[in-house]
């Protein structure tokens, strides 16, 4: 045999060894001399029934532990309400009332503005570029030290993509025609159009279709068209308009009180971060396959999608930067996540331009 192949097959048994070596290593963590022991969670979600793409991602990451651990560590699911209201999981997290929860960072912006990056930021990354810069771009660990003020660590575990800029009962094609509009719209996306004169509105999502019929409300947003249409708010508001510039590509996330992380087995905590990736992946794919068909459906029955005008677009940009630059400079962890954010979407931008 020549010399080469020699080697190359070395290399080869070498690898081999190594690979079968750190596979019984891996099936002896997790599988041991003696059986893990047997763990019962409870996680507390932000998702009513009707949100069954974000409700069915925190079912699959608890499908997915008690697989993995041949149903010695499960978690137990529960909609927003049945334990703490949908914007009450961090503090029940926090509390240890429950081990574990599926929410939005962005819902606790009163507790600090800079947990809206862990979800989405106006005109911001899409849910490509979110993931990357949470993964590889370091903004998980720059959102985990936001999360241990609250003794929580968090991993991503879904993401919508990019959202819908919601349902209006009349047309909106100037800036004049914010002021004065009574609109449900959270987070900073309420906060960029409370600044152009828009009366924002928080409303539970299973109150809109009524508050648009009523009139208490003269537009609405909510997610994307297959949660919308389960909603049916296509039935009380016809014109649909996008992009949802508030929300271009929105992560979610598995919170996780710090106690409770630190007294599980080192193969559960594997096992809970891998059904957190798996969950990530889905929850989008999810998303991508059901929104073409809702709004397809939606059209169909006589919903009129509407693009925003250029010059709504450019106020609302305009002043999306003046939040987020007055914000970093009076709030120190906002400023960190925001260079971070800033410099990662300037350097990811210009590949994505070419490569989408």
């Amino acid at each position: 045999m020549k010399r080469r192949n020699l080697l190359s097959y070395t290399a080869l048994g070498t690898a081999t060894a190594a690979l079968t070596a750190c596979q019984t290593e891996v099936s002896t963590i997790v599988r041991g001399s003696k059986p893990n022991p047997l763990v019962e969670w409870h996680m507390a979600t932000s998702w009513p029934t009707t949100l069954d793409t974000l409700y069915g991602t925190a079912q699959y990451v608890a499908e997915r532990v008690s697989a993995l651990t041949e149903k010695r560590f499960t978690i137990q699911t529960f909609v927003s309400g049945e334990m703490v209201p949908g914007n009450q999981v961090l503090d029940a997290v926090q509390a240890g009332s429950v081990q574990c929860g599926h929410t939005g960072a962005y819902y606790y912006l009163d507790k600090n503005p800079a947990f809206a990056f862990g979800t989405a930021i106006p005109f911001g990354l899409n849910a490509r570029q979110q993931n990357a810069w949470l993964l590889e771009g370091g903004g998980s660990e720059l959102m985990n030290q936001l999360y241990a003020e609250f003794n929580v660590l968090a991993f991503p575990a879904g993401n919508t993509g990019g959202q819908m800029g919601g349902w209006f009962k009349r047309e909106v094609n100037t800036v004049a025609d914010l002021k004065g509009l009574k609109m449900r719209i959270p987070g900073l996306g309420g906060a960029i159009l409370s600044r152009l004169g828009v009366q924002v509105e928080t409303i539970a999502g299973e109150s809109l279709f009524l508050a648009l019929e009523r009139e208490v409300l003269d537009a609405a947003e909510w997610v994307g068209p297959h949660d919308d249409e389960k909603l049916g708010l296509h039935k009380v508001a016809k014109f649909y308009y996008y992009p949802g510039w508030w929300e271009p590509g929105s992560s979610f996330d598995l919170i996780i009180n710090r106690n409770a992380w630190d007294q599980l087995p080192i193969a559960y905590q594997a096992v809970l971060q891998a059904a957190a990736a798996q969950a990530n992946a889905q929850c989008l794919a999810q998303y991508d396959r059901l929104n073409p068909q809702a709004l397809t459906r939606l059209v169909k029955q006589g919903t009129q999608l509407k693009f925003f005008s250029p010059a709504i677009l450019k106020a609302c940009q305009q002043e999306s930067i003046a939040f987020l630059e007055e914000q970093a400079l009076t709030d120190p962890s906002f400023q960190d996540l925001y260079r971070s954010w800033q410099t990662f979407k300037e350097t990811i931008e210009p590949w994505h331009k070419i490569s989408e």
